[in-house]
């Protein structure tokens, strides 16, 4: 389990982790989103061990983790990770020998079902199958916990489709606590579980996928009568055009009267709505 109790992360006077108190189970897999220079990355770091805190503190399964402490099972990957220009297999025969139960029949199965050519010296390879062999390694070692920071930046469609597929696979294969940040929002909700949500170096949400699927809806109508309906609710963001408002909610859900629509938001606009981006008056 992963515990930041008040963890602090500073640079001399920015403040890139504000006070976050989490705690994260040993299985699962959770998507990180975040506005660039939200904290993500930094985030992901205070759990790896590859920089301290200021203050407070980050442990897991209950031993406190530090640039001088770093814990064991931990795998951290930020975009845009090289490898040696070796072949392909020798770079995944490499990795198995170097790391006890590391899955050389899934790395091997990945790379053939992905079309990794395994003679190719790896600068020979384009730049989203070097990221996909980086993924694979990755998710094919003993490591419990495994960070990846933007590991689809610069992918094609195609290409961020099948490392979703991977990442999934993997976890069926292999559970344990996967924390994947990214920007594609509405593609990761298909393999992820729960969403942790991140702005100014504070969480502002972390909740499962069903919930928000759930419980984040657009009110649409008139906008006296859509106003008149958001007492008690709360209401992240909205939208005003002339005589009509949309607004948007995470609560529970209501019986909307007739004139005003109530729709589904997507987990792009959920996310827009509530770091803040979601208030248009026109």
């Amino acid at each position: 389990m992963i515990e930041l109790l008040n963890a602090t992360k500073k640079y001399g006077r920015t403040t890139a982790i504000n006070s976050i108190s989490m705690s994260l189970p040993g299985e699962g897999i959770y998507c990180l989103l975040g506005r660039n220079g939200a904290g993500k990355t930094t985030l992901m770091k205070l759990i790896a061990g590859h920089i301290s805190a200021t203050s407070g503190t980050v442990s897991i399964d209950g031993v406190t983790v530090s640039a001088s402490r770093m814990p064991d099972g931990v795998n951290f990957i930020e975009s845009g990770s090289a490898q040696f220009n070796m072949r392909v297999s020798g770079l995944i025969e490499a990795a198995a020998a170097l790391q006890d139960d590391f899955d050389l029949g899934f790395a091997r199965g990945m790379a053939d079902r992905f079309k990794l050519n395994t003679k190719k010296r790896y600068k020979q390879l384009s730049f989203g199958m070097k990221t996909m062999l980086t993924a694979i390694i990755t998710l094919s070692n003993n490591s419990r916990i495994i960070l990846l920071d933007e590991p689809t930046l610069g992918l094609d469609a195609i290409v961020r489709d099948q490392f979703n597929t991977l990442l999934l696979e993997s976890y069926h294969a292999r559970p344990r606590l996967l924390i994947v940040s990214t920007h594609m929002i509405d593609e990761i909700a298909k393999v992820t579980e729960r969403l942790i949500i991140i702005d100014g170096g504070n969480i502002l949400i972390e909740a499962g996928i069903d919930d928000i699927d759930e419980r984040a809806y657009t009110l649409s109508g008139p906008v006296n009568t859509v106003k008149s309906l958001l007492d008690g609710l709360n209401c992240i963001g909205s939208t005003q055009v002339g005589s009509v408002m949309a607004a948007h909610i995470y609560d529970d859900r209501i019986i909307s009267p007739d004139g005003v629509g109530i729709d589904r938001l997507s987990l792009q606009d959920f996310f827009i709505n509530v770091v803040g981006g979601g208030d248009v008056n026109e």
